[in-house]
């Protein structure tokens, strides 16, 4: 099984020559650390002063980590990943939005994903993140159990019903949905909300998936906590496990308020973790689904060891590995080469809204160490043999 995720032949066979070099250019200015932060600052800037850059953020960054500005634009990238049995899962990536329109708005493009997906097997998943139908704030303060003013409880009672009228959908087309994980101080609102929704759409199968981030030391004992519940009152648990995206600001926010950081101390410990909650989940697949996030090959090896010691089937409904969209082709398609259900995030909504989106991804890249050299290493394998065969 070693070398698997070392044939670039598979994993790029749908790039052109000309996207491959693009991708080999991209990451190489990721790599570089502070051009990474000068980028994000000039695009920053460049963005709220409304100055001509959206074309070039299209063609460049934009169109290698994202699949359109619609949905309608995002099909041909699905249909073309599902010619290699890669799915697609449409993530509507518009953030840090505050007013009651933006997330009435959210909403509506999350219920036409839904319907996207049941129409569709290249589209497996529905997905939507917690602050893209409420606010921050308001998860963060009911979080804290502090007491809402009639206002905030009239716009959470909102929430709730924006959460419900998307889980009742889902459930109503068969189409399982994903809840992403945000930052830790506003992730109990949430986490007591998604549960709620699991008790109520979950009782014949795993609809509805919460997100753990395993850079947190504290989440597998939320895991077996809700395994206990959900056994006492008879519902299937959905559960996307991710590493986690807002390292950097997790710590600095425990910092700043005097409080001990809620992720774990090293990298190591984090590995650990994750592969414990898999290890986990494996073991009650009678009453769990699994949407391993990651871009981690001894992550992904672990995952494909245990279903094999456990007789599991490699395309097993309940077992799901998820990349992004633009990162790890090597893992995606050589796993769904081999059999296995893969799906990837496909990213899309307006440029400028998407930015924020963006950027957080050109960070992360950068932070997790060896995460670009090794895309890198890749893309310049299969440059190297395209050239070796012309």
């Amino acid at each position: 099984m070693d070398n698997l995720f070392n044939n670039t032949q598979i994993a790029f066979a749908l790039k052109s020559d000309t996207e491959l070099d693009r991708a080999y250019f991209l990451f190489k200015l990721i790599n570089n650390q502070p051009l990474v932060r000068i980028g994000t600052a000039v695009t920053n800037f460049a963005i709220k002063a409304n100055l001509p850059v959206e074309s070039l953020i299209r063609a460049t960054v934009f169109d290698h980590f994202c699949g359109g500005v619609n949905e309608d634009d995002c099909l041909s990238v699905v249909d073309k990943m599902y010619t290699k049995g890669v799915s697609s899962v449409l993530d509507y990536s518009v953030e840090g939005k505050e007013e009651e329109d933006q997330f009435d708005a959210a909403l509506k493009m999350t219920l036409k994903t839904i319907e996207f997906a049941k129409e569709r097997k290249a589209i497996p998943f529905a997905v939507f993140k917690p602050t893209g139908l409420g606010r921050l704030d308001l998860y963060e303060k009911l979080g804290e159990k502090q007491a809402l003013t009639s206002e905030e409880q009239a716009e959470w009672d909102r929430v709730v019903a924006r959460f419900e009228l998307v889980c009742s959908e889902a459930h109503k087309k068969d189409v399982a949905l994903l809840i992403d994980a945000e930052e830790s101080w506003m992730q109990e609102a949430a986490d007591d909300l998604v549960t709620e929704m699991m008790r109520k759409y979950n009782k014949e199968k795993a609809i509805v998936f919460n997100t753990l981030q395993m850079y947190r030391w504290d989440r597998m004992e939320y895991l077996k906590k809700l395994h206990a519940q959900a056994k006492a009152e008879g519902f299937f648990i959905g559960m996307k496990l991710v590493r986690g995206a807002y390292m950097e600001k997790e710590n600095e926010r425990a910092i700043e308020k005097g409080y001990p950081s809620p992720i774990c101390a090293t990298k190591e410990a984090t590995d650990l973790n994750y592969d414990a909650a898999v290890h986990y989940m494996v073991e009650h697949l009678d009453t769990m689904s699994i949407f391993a996030g990651t871009h981690n090959e001894k992550s992904t090896y672990t995952l494909m060891e245990l279903m094999k010691a456990k007789g599991i089937q490699s395309n097993e409904d309940r077992v799901w590995f998820g990349q992004l969209y633009g990162m790890s082709d090597n893992i995606s398609y050589n796993l769904a080469s081999n059999g296995y259900n893969v799906a990837k995030y496909l990213p899309f909504g307006p440029v400028k809204d998407v930015m924020p989106y963006l950027i957080r991804r050109a960070e992360e890249n950068t932070s997790v160490a060896g995460q670009t050299s090794r895309e890198l290493s890749m893309i310049k394998a299969e440059r190297n043999r395209r050239k070796g065969k012309n």
